[in-house]
């Protein structure tokens, strides 16, 4: 994620607020400060080969299979075990595993050109059938893929063809304007691997990755760390890196000590604690707005029923400040800007001027009695050690206190609560601080906003939403979409399934040791886009 600003079009990316590193006192391998005996350094101020990077992340990987992972720690890794078929930063594309994609006359048949000589990292080779493989298995409704939505259009599924071992044609039931944008989520999984899988999601080969990117699997020690090694056949050129390990460092305090240390070379910074780490002078401080948005959840879904009504909802966002939000929790307007839209301004059609509650305690209350609420008790959810968190949930706990509703707050450690968040059926919290980042597209968005919306965590039914979500990604005229993108956006503001707070900047420290970030490109949700890129000065 980060980046000069990338026109990421990732879909789901449920990026649940979490400091994407702490630490504890897990042994992580020792980074690797000077290249290997036997490895010359390049003349000339070229990089160097050889050693290792460790980022810090802030959990487990929930899965390491590009097509499951909806966290930002599997995503993380999965950047750097799968290449995808192609990127796009500012509006323009950046081709991996793919040589071209070209549109038919008519729209309605993408052809994929894939680039020769392509292996896995077991030696097999990559091919059409992959590809192919791949989509069917998100179309298979048995395989519960959460990017298995973005394929169907006007409720029926894109095909894809080999036309070639080189060659994939898809084919449109009808003009998707926002089916690029869908392809580029996409990053091919082994056939030969997955085939004879009945449940892809489960399998045991999710554990011992196979893929494409430029590292491969080597090691996982659970709650400790996970060690990827350099992939020397990858079609980008060998990495420049032997090895890069994700330190799994729960404690945002512990992790901050790690890195000052140099036993974490690249972690994502609270606002709070820029100033500490400028003052070193050891790291590059790296802010870049991803498109991400970071918001308040309500859990329709909750058993005891108060936030299904939308006068609730309304009222617990009347007790909010985004003002006071934003400096409790970033410190200052420099890293967010006050959010409304369920869209994030990096998106097509995006307009912030759509129905806002904020800071209107007597209507709260107003509210509460007309929707014969009294003694509102509710769960708030957080990830221990992530300050932002423990601010903004301390925060709503003292102003709906105010407006007469007690918030209990729990807190659990990142990986408990990614699985609770991301729980459909969960019914034990009712509030949780969490972020997206969707990407250019605003069809990405019907997976949380629709009522069938396998990412619908906050359990939002709106019929005309739907609708307007399904009319939005088959309308080929621009102005028209728009109409339709804009007013979703206001009839969702106006139910408050969420209350929007700040479209955020993200804050990446990066150790001066390492050179090629430029090139790696900072990069939404996965810190970048190609580790081959980065090196040991």
């Amino acid at each position: 994620m980060r980046k000069r600003l990338t026109g990421f079009i990732g879909v789901i990316l449920l990026t649940l607020l979490v400091s994407a590193c702490s630490g504890g006192n897990n042994a992580a391998p020792a980074a690797s400060n000077a290249p290997a005996e036997s490895q010359q350094p390049a003349d000339n101020g070229a990089p160097k080969d050889g050693g290792n990077l460790i980022i810090g992340v802030a959990a487990d990987p929930v899965i390491l299979n590009p097509n499951y992972a909806g966290d930002r720690v599997s995503l993380t890794i999965d950047q750097a075990l799968y290449a995808p078929l192609f990127q796009v930063n500012n509006g323009k594309k950046t081709f991996y595993l793919a040589d071209s994609l070209t549109p038919s006359a008519d729209n309605l048949t993408y052809t994929l050109k894939l680039k020769s000589g392509l292996t896995w990292h077991d030696g097999e080779k990559l091919t059409a059938d992959d590809v192919v493989f791949t989509i069917n298995s998100i179309l298979d409704e048995k395989q519960n893929s959460l990017l298995r939505s973005n394929l169907i259009i006007g409720d029926k599924p894109i095909q894809a063809v080999k036309v070639d071992d080189l060659t994939v044609e898809f084919k449109l039931p009808q003009v998707a304007p926002a089916f690029e944008a869908t392809l580029v989520q996409i990053s091919p999984i082994p056939k030969h691997i997955f085939e004879n899988e009945a449940d892809i999601e489960k399998s045991p080969k999710n554990n011992t990755p196979v893929g494409s990117g430029p590292f491969k699997f080597k090691e996982y020690k659970t709650g400790e760390y996970l060690t990827l090694e350099r992939f020397d056949n990858y079609f980008g050129g060998k990495p420049h890196l032997d090895s890069v390990t994700y330190r799994i460092a729960k404690d945002t305090n512990s992790a901050n000590l790690a890195l000052q240390n140099g036993e974490i070379n690249v972690k994502y910074l609270d606002p709070q604690d820029v100033a500490t780490f400028q003052a070193t002078n050891n790291f590059e401080i790296l802010p870049y707005s991803e498109g991400r948005l970071a918001y308040l959840l309500f859990n329709a879904n909750s058993d005891r029923g108060a936030l299904a009504k939308k006068e609730v909802r309304e009222a617990l966002s009347l007790a909010l400040s985004r003002d006071e939000l934003i400096q409790t929790a970033y410190t200052s307007g420099d890293y967010a800007e006050p959010a409304k839209s369920f869209v994030t301004p990096d998106g097509l059609f995006f307009t912030n001027d759509v129905t806002s509650y904020d800071n209107d305690a007597a209507k709260a209350k107003e509210l509460l009695d007309k929707a014969g609420v009294s003694n509102l008790k509710l769960r708030f959810i957080t990830t221990s050690g992530n300050k932002v968190q423990e601010a903004v949930s301390l925060y709503v706990q003292q102003k709906l206190k105010a407006i007469g509703v007690d918030v209990e707050l729990q807190s659990v450690d990142a990986s408990a609560y990614s699985k609770r968040f991301t729980d459909k059926d969960a019914k034990d919290f009712e509030l949780a601080l969490a972020g997206y980042i969707m990407g250019y597209d605003p069809d990405a968005y019907r997976i949380l906003y629709s009522s069938t919306g396998n990412s619908n965590y906050s359990h939002y039914n709106n019929p005309e939403v739907d609708k307007l979500f399904e009319a939005g990604a088959g309308e080929a005229d621009t102005a028209k979409r728009g109409e339709i993108y804009k007013k979703a956006q206001e009839i969702v503001a106006e139910d408050a399934p969420i209350y929007p707070i700040a479209y955020t900047k993200t804050i990446v420290a990066v150790s001066k040791q390492y050179g090629g970030i430029e090139e790696a490109v900072l990069k939404p949700v996965v810190i970048f886009e190609d580790l081959s890129k980065i090196y040991l000065k």
